[in-house]
């Protein structure tokens, strides 16, 4: 708290955080800034949702520092870093003593629809840097790009016809989403199911993480749709 305005210091933005604090540990530690004065730097600011996050270590970074940061920074580089902050929209990662954003388009090939089911604050991971505009700090980071695009492939790996194992992921009013692998995912419209269903039996015929099989219906790779058929439930 300070000039009126209460913001927000994640664990792994202060100086002398342990590195894998137990939940007593981490309690304990934190418990022991009570009545401290800290040396903050803002990262994140939303006024419309009354939001400040704020850095202990970007603070101590420097501008010197920062600068030789932002030089090392180049698109295609590939660095390492840890999750600050996981918002409906991406995470932030520090990268050092700059933070960089993962938008929720780059974190996985496939559908992400909570990146809090992701990452995690305080995670270590690897990204590739994106774009790097210094002027007004942002950093666009990606992790799905580290690795190849799987639906440049599924035309080749997956044919009209072929009838395969998936999982169910989602249940929507309209069928069932099922990833067929890490990245490749397809709907099972309810037309497409061989016994009659209603939108509202949906949820009790699938369960996120069901094995069923499905029949391959038809691909378009270049929108990255992939239809499927119900062949039978695990």
């Amino acid at each position: 708290e300070g000039e009126g305005i209460k913001g927000f210091v994640p664990i792994s933005h202060l100086i002398d955080a342990p590195a894998s604090p137990s939940e007593e540990e981490r309690h304990a530690f934190l418990e022991s800034y009570s009545g401290r004065s800290l040396y903050l730097k803002v990262i994140e600011c939303e006024p419309s949702s009354e939001r400040v996050v704020l850095s202990e270590r970007a603070a101590q970074a420097g501008q010197g520092k920062r600068k030789q940061l932002f030089e090392s920074l180049k698109a295609g580089v590939v660095a390492c870093g840890i999750i600050t902050n996981v918002t409906e929209f991406g995470a932030f990662v520090d990268l050092g003593g700059v933070e960089g954003l993962i938008h929720v388009s780059e974190i996985s090939w496939g559908r992400v629809e909570k990146p809090t089911e992701i990452l995690k604050i305080g995670q270590s991971v690897k990204v590739i840097i994106l774009q790097v505009n210094e002027e007004n700090s942002r950093i666009a980071l990606s992790i799905k790009r580290l690795s190849p695009n799987p639906w440049e492939e599924v035309q080749r790996n997956y044919q009209p016809g072929d009838v395969v194992n998936a999982c169910i992921t989602s249940i929507m009013k309209f069928g069932a989403f099922a990833r067929l692998e890490e990245g490749i995912e397809g709907l099972i419209h309810i037309s497409s199911m061989p016994e009659p269903v209603e939108a509202g039996q949906l949820s009790s015929l699938f369960k996120p993480g069901q094995n069923v099989q499905v029949k391959i219906l038809h691909v378009d790779a270049d929108k990255r749709r992939l239809g499927l058929g119900l062949v039978s439930l695990e």
